[in-house]
């Protein structure tokens, strides 16, 4: 694969129009404001050292992990965790779209489950998907749709064929409904929350870069945007900036305040 290359649709995948691949370069121009809990930023780091010791633990009988579940609210670091380590690992990322993968014609979902699978383990990348809970629901749910349940045995199936080669990346907002045969599939478990008073403070800096700001801006900031997402953060300053930059003025409290009432986040 040509890792020159930028974000596009899957090369040498024939028949599959399911998913968008990012290089390297691509991915690691998204995730330039990455602020990771430190218990996942150390999960991660030793991730891929291990991943760099592959022969080591291969002498020692001991398997490589390679599938990684993320789960917690929405906003907040899974997609950019899953970006981070394709950068990270040098891989590209398979970005796989749920509506195009999900068939309401019976075995087609199926179907579209082993193609990406097989794509992903001819040709080592990061395959991930979100929402993944869309594909794994629990087949034990009272309201189970039979195609769904086969798709799930499906993916089952898929995940043990899965190889080494690449990794493979879940995120959900609902881990309770995941299917608990599927959950014991991963190796590695990532749970995100809301970032605490650091973490937030840390992002809004790093939002706000070497924009022009009145003095203490990012410490006020992160008191008025107490319990908003990473995702609600980055809208919220970036509506901020372009106050800023119609008035021409350097970024102040009032373009925070004014931003965060008309976006109006959903806090927790």
């Amino acid at each position: 694969m040509n890792k020159s290359s930028s974000a596009g649709r899957l090369p040498r995948a024939k028949g599959i129009d399911m998913a968008t691949c990012y290089m390297p370069k691509e991915c690691a121009r998204k995730v330039r404001h990455l602020v990771l809990p430190t218990v996942n930023q150390k999960i991660v780091e030793e991730f891929i050292t291990i991943l760099g010791m592959r022969e080591t633990f291969e002498e020692h009988g001991v398997p490589i992990p390679n599938k990684i579940v993320m789960y917690g609210p929405p906003g907040t670091g899974k997609t950019l965790t899953a970006f981070h380590l394709a950068k990270m690992l040098e891989l590209p990322l398979i970005l796989v779209r749920l509506d195009a993968l999900i068939h309401s014609h019976l075995g087609e979902t199926g179907s579209n489950i082993r193609k990406i699978f097989e794509y992903a383990k001819q040709s080592p990348c990061v395959l991930f998907l979100d929402e993944f809970d869309a594909i794994a629901r629990t087949r034990e749910s009272g309201d189970e749709v039979k195609e769904m349940a086969r798709a799930v045995n499906t993916l089952l199936q898929c995940l043990d064929d899965f190889g080494d080669n690449s990794i493979f990346v879940a995120a959900t907002n609902l881990e309770k409904d995941l299917d608990r045969a599927i959950w014991r599939r991963f190796d590695t478990k990532m749970t995100y929350s809301l970032p605490d008073n650091e973490s937030r403070e840390q992002y809004i800096k790093l939002l706000i870069g070497e924009f022009g700001q009145e003095e203490g801006l990012a410490e006020l900031a992160c008191q008025r945007l107490t319990g908003c997402s990473f995702a609600d953060i980055e809208q919220i300053i970036l509506k901020a900036k372009r106050k800023a930059i119609i008035a021409g003025l350097p970024l102040c409290w009032q373009h925070v305040s004014v931003s965060y009432d008309e976006y109006n986040p959903a806090v927790q």
